[in-house]
């Protein structure tokens, strides 16, 4: 775990905004409400750049206050905002609320498109997900920059399905193959499994995305850890999650998502065509370390309030 990150320029596309979170009371009213920065890639690419991996961050924000507190807490986490981010009318907010078991439930106030991302080729990697890959005019801007960036990068994608947004689940799940269609990794829970593809076998349904293009398959399961499947040899396996004391799940997938890019970016199984090439001819066993690496960085953050990016020091 102590090993030196992988230097290869990653690229992050999707929403940046501000986690506007309430705690209930013991009456079951709200508490006081806190902002934090926030957005399922937004904390994909902090998470990665927390992990020592060179990260740009293409999103849609506004120059207003929330904005320029974005624009902090990228320099702060050395996560590099790509010119055109700064587009927006207004910057998103997402409106959590905790209940007592510290899970959270989301309201958006949101706008989202993606200006043209410049000097894509030298990117070796790129990771999209969540409303950004979904909601229009942005998503359909997201899945050309995906199929661009192909030549020269690997893709992981992570559906993070939020049903309040997307739509009807049928025409949610269009869209979200189409873009898994373009990937080599993906990672999703099995609550996005249950909305997108309601009474299907899970198995069934990492066959069948697997037959459209992606080499391996992560689904996370809360506190029962998580399944990884291997396309070409349609190898599988269940691993545990680490035992931990939880104390809000804010940004837990999203750390896990990092943590498994970083892995496999770290083995030389994502980050370019060579590693796609790699990645393809991969046995379980040799993603398993990158799976691993991700339960761990997933709990370390649902041990401290809010979306923590873990470091390489936190997983020892």
């Amino acid at each position: 775990m102590t090993t030196p990150a992988d230097s290869t320029p990653t690229l992050v596309v999707g929403e940046a905004l501000v986690d506007a979170v309430s705690k209930p009371a013991p009456d079951g009213s709200d508490t006081d409400t806190q902002e934090h920065v926030g957005g399922s890639p937004a904390n994909v690419a902090f998470g990665l750049a927390a992990l020592g991996h060179r990260t740009d961050l293409a999103t849609w924000i506004a120059t207003d206050e929330r904005g320029r507190r974005i624009e902090e807490v990228c320099e702060r986490r050395g996560v590099r905002l790509t010119p055109g981010s700064q587009g927006a009318p207004f910057t998103s907010v997402a409106h959590a609320r905790l209940d007592p078991t510290g899970a959270a439930t989301y309201v958006f106030d949101l706008e989202w498109q993606l200006a043209a991302v410049p000097d894509l080729g030298g990117y070796g990697h790129v990771h999209t997900g969540s409303i950004a890959a979904v909601l229009e005019p942005g998503g359909s801007a997201v899945r050309r920059t995906i199929e661009a960036a192909r030549a020269t990068a690997t893709v992981s994608y992570d559906p993070n399905a939020r049903p309040s947004l997307m739509g009807h689940p049928d025409q949610a799940r269009r869209t979200i193959e189409a873009t898994i269609a373009l990937a080599d990794v993906v990672k999703l829970s099995d609550e996005d499994i249950a909305w997108l593809c309601p009474g299907e076998d899970v198995d069934d349904v990492l066959t069948a995305w697997g037959a459209l293009g992606p080499a391996v398959l992560v689904v996370t399961r809360g506190g029962e850890g998580a399944q990884v499947r291997v396309t070409r040899t349609a190898e599988s396996r269940s691993l545990p999650a680490p035992g931990v004391t939880v104390v809000d799940t804010v940004g837990a997938g999203d750390s896990f998502m990092a943590g498994l890019v970083s892995g496999l970016l770290d083995a030389g199984l994502l980050g370019g065509p060579s590693a796609r090439t790699a990645l393809r001819a991969a046995s379980l066993y040799d993603v398993l370390p990158a799976v691993e690496r991700a339960l761990t960085t997933g709990a370390r953050t649902v041990e401290r309030a809010g979306a923590h990016a873990p470091g390489r020091a936190d997983l020892a």
